[in-house]
């Protein structure tokens, strides 16, 4: 298949499925964007925002769209690792244990309000986010393919909440901050409403066959060694500021942002990848990871919206600016 071939395939299935989800989703085009280049490139996604913007709706008609096989988990303070992994049960017919699948056994999954469960139900989530597995008593069994974990959480309310560690939030590629529609979106969202849209209405538009090839378009997509650079060049630069960074990017993150940057091109018609390329997805990659010392966030604390982190976006932009692109 030639390249052309493969990123018009790649631009209109994402084109079916961001028409699909506007029956009731209005707006969040980049928000779906990014879902998709996340399937795409096996990663997985953190939707933060406050509780009523469609974060659940949105992951939920995606997977739908898809054909895609969703569970939805609401984490709860008293929820167990087994809620999520499952268990092994004693069957009294057989006279032995048997294993009982948990939710995380589904293409797509729904990681609902993530910060309400302790850190240890959380961690359950490691292994299957990184190495596409789980391990229960010792045994490990594979997940399906493709797989994508899509967590949401609120950043205001933090009574009964759990802050994620930073190695859970290593493994999400993005962080998406869904901030409030815009005038038009609201209207936008009301006129749905009274038309009777339903998520119901969404039909499978693509199946895990057409989402596995795009998968291998993207793998195919060629990266120079000097853009290779350019990504280690900006990773190390947010490592060495140390000024206003506590913490900087991981190897993973450049991993990300290179797969990410993948993904990218080819929705944009090209079988390489260019900074600008890099530079769309950096600060989804990267405003998860960085850790801002507080005394400079005390002196740059801006009035703008909390959900921008005008703070972090500043950041992220002064240090794309310090590295040379190729």
């Amino acid at each position: 298949m030639s390249s052309s071939s493969s990123s018009k395939k790649v631009t209109d299935l994402f084109d079916r499925i961001h028409k699909e989800l506007s029956k009731v989703v209005v707006g969040r085009k980049e928000v779906i964007k990014f879902l998709f280049v996340a399937l795409l490139s096996e990663g997985h996604v953190l939707l933060e925002g406050v509780p009523g913007i469609a974060k659940t709706l949105t992951a939920k008609v995606f997977a739908k769209s898809l054909g895609l096989d969703f569970r939805r988990i609401q984490f709860t303070p008293d929820m167990l690792p087994a809620d999520v992994m499952g268990t092994y049960i004693f069957d009294q017919k057989k006279q032995d244990f048997t294993f009982r699948a948990g939710p995380v056994f589904a293409n797509l999954i729904l990681a609902d309000e993530i910060n309400r469960a302790p850190p240890k139900t959380q961690s359950s989530l490691l292994e299957a986010m990184q190495e596409n597995q789980v391990t229960v008593e010792g045994n490990t069994r594979k997940l399906a393919r493709p797989f994508l974990v899509i967590a949401t959480q609120n950043p205001i309310e933090q009574e009964g909440t759990y802050l994620l560690p930073e190695a859970q939030l290593d493994r999400f590629m993005f962080r998406l901050i869904v901030d409030y529609p815009s005038r038009e979106e609201g209207i936008g969202i009301l006129e749905s409403v009274t038309s009777g849209s339903n998520p119901d209405d969404i039909s499978k538009v693509a199946g895990a066959k057409e989402i596995q090839s795009a998968k291998a378009a993207v793998a195919a997509v060629h990266v120079s060694k000097e853009v290779i650079e350019y990504i280690v060049s900006l990773i190390e630069a947010t490592r060495n500021d140390s000024r206003r960074i506590v913490l900087g990017g991981s190897p993973r993150a450049s991993v990300h942002l290179l797969t990410a940057s993948k993904s990218i091109a080819l929705l944009k018609g090209r079988d390489y990848v260019i900074p600008d390329d890099i530079k769309e997805v950096v600060f989804e990659v990267l405003n998860h990871r960085l850790i801002l010392k507080p005394e400079y966030l005390i002196e740059t604390r801006t009035k703008d919206s909390l959900y921008n982190y005008p703070e972090m976006r500043k950041t992220v932009g002064e240090i794309i600016s310090t590295v040379q692109p190729p």
